[in-house]
């Protein structure tokens, strides 16, 4: 008979618990990542997974930003430094990319519905974020380039800046990586 009691106690804890998660919508919306000192949001339902460093053949007479080809899961991907691209790390001729590799790097991809096998190098993950963590929008930049969305401003006064991977995927200057 206890037995019972405690499957039946089960079930009903169960059945609250299905029922409070129904309720509270799950609000997070963007990937939060570091590179170059600058904080990018990547939105959840344009990236795809995300993976450790791997090993990267180098191409010749590439752009700076366009770090090589890796193999992920049986698939080839060409490596972007999300630093470069975006401007928040300098490009130097003598810049080595095991310079800036760490054991927080990550390859964050693009979701497969945007048909590019690319993925962004970022030096860190800083985890999930909501729009409720945003007090107020920031002045955007003149010149950003048009994949750059909006700039925002969260609880400790610290600025971010919202990437759109669709607008990106579909940008020439990132679609021609010959020098």
């Amino acid at each position: 008979m206890a037995k019972r009691q405690s499957l039946k106690d089960l079930q009903v804890r169960l059945a609250e618990r299905l029922t409070a998660a129904k309720s509270e919508a799950v609000t997070a919306s963007w990937l939060a990542v570091e590179t170059g000192g600058h904080r990018f949001l990547v939105p959840l339902v344009q990236s795809g997974e995300i993976f450790s460093w791997a090993n990267l053949q180098t191409v010749p007479y590439t752009k700076p930003w366009y770090v090589g080809v890796a193999s992920l899961r049986g698939g080839l991907h060409g490596v972007v430094d999300l630093g470069q691209l975006s401007g928040a790390v300098a490009a130097g001729p003598d810049a080595r990319v095991s310079d800036r590799v760490t054991s927080e790097s990550r390859l964050v991809s693009l979701h497969a519905a945007l048909g590019v096998n690319a993925v962004l190098w970022i030096d860190r993950l800083l985890g999930l974020r909501n729009p409720a963590m945003f007090e107020s929008l920031a002045e955007s930049q003149p010149d950003a380039p048009a994949w750059f969305a909006r700039r925002l401003i969260d609880g400790e006064g610290r600025s971010w800046q919202e990437l759109n991977l669709q607008a990106l995927a579909g940008d020439t200057e990132f679609l021609s990586i010959a020098a």
